[in-house]
């Protein structure tokens, strides 16, 4: 019996020689790559529509870590989220209507917002670039990039209606994606800035699309559909976005049954969400109770 005890002690031992090593190796990864109690958070206001209390959480955060880029992306985010719930551009209304959805808002985005929102872009690729001039394959400063690049696509193409402007963003989004992907396939949030492009430039008609693959953009609904489906299941601080995407995508394409699966989780994780309460209410024909209506 000592001799078996021993041996369960030594076990345990290296087993906890190998957890400390694991741990070890996770803290050198920035906020992109580990789950960090303050941005989780401020993401969790941000899916509840709660702006003001979301971006004070990341720009306290930004404030205590300016060197690590996911704090100036995630500032970012919130401005680009809360013009696009704004806008009305996070809904079905939106997606099925095929003018609106490729052409853009009516009207004009937000100045002060749109500033915010092109504010924390520059720092974050600022903070991006200085870690690439020490490793070109930082992981982290790859991530910033890839996002940074998608919504500043999403931006130009929606809300800004400069749609070739867009487009450059789009190869730029591309380009740090396929490189950070290479090497850390488990960033999966990445998945979004490309599927959301691959979505909108697929649904283009056949002689956009034409005239697009000669600068070496290729568009695929089927192929966005599929990447956002990534972020949706392995993403870390924007799965609830890449699922809200990919429902509304699915309600496009007719698959309601998916589109109604990950409304339902939606509204089950984040019940205060106005808007996910009301594309759920929406698609199972239920009525939109008043005080989430906006």
């Amino acid at each position: 019996m000592l001799r078996v005890a021993s041996i369960l002690v030594a076990l345990l031992g290296v087993t906890s020689l190998f957890a400390a090593a694991a741990r070890a190796e996770d803290s050198s990864d920035g906020a992109a790559f580990v789950a960090v109690p303050e941005l989780q958070a401020g993401f969790h206001f941000l899916y509840e529509q709660k702006f003001p209390e979301a971006r004070q959480t990341f720009l306290g955060w930004e404030k205590q870590h300016p060197d690590d880029p996911f704090g100036h992306v995630a500032v970012a985010a919130s401005y680009l989220f809360e013009e696009l719930y704004r806008q009305g551009v996070l809904t079905s209304d939106f997606f099925l209507n095929d003018k609106r959805f490729l052409r853009g808002i009516d009207g004009k985005p937000d100045p002060g917002r749109m500033r915010g929102f092109y504010g924390a872009l520059r720092r974050a690729r600022d903070s991006a670039q200085a870690r690439i001039k020490t490793n070109r394959a930082d992981p982290d400063a790859l991530f910033a990039l890839t996002l940074a690049a998608g919504m500043q696509s999403d931006a130009l193409s929606i809300l800004e209606k400069k749609h070739l402007d867009s487009l450059h963003q789009i190869k730029e989004a591309d380009a740090a994606a396929e490189k950070l992907l290479s090497a850390r396939p488990d960033a999966a949030d990445a998945w979004v800035a490309l599927g959301i492009a691959n979505y909108i430039i697929g649904s283009l008609s056949g002689t956009k699309r034409f005239f697009l693959w000669f600068g070496g953009i290729h568009g695929d609904r089927k192929l966005g559909m599929e990447q956002l489906g990534k972020a949706a299941s392995g993403g870390r601080y924007l799965r609830p976005f890449a699922k809200i995407m990919l429902a509304l995508a699915a309600r496009r394409e007719k698959q309601d049954d998916l589109a109604r699966k990950l409304l339902r989780e939606l509204n089950q994780e984040f019940p205060a969400s106005p808007l996910f309460a009301a594309e759920y209410a929406r698609l199972t024909s239920r009525p939109i109770p008043a005080q989430i209506r906006h």
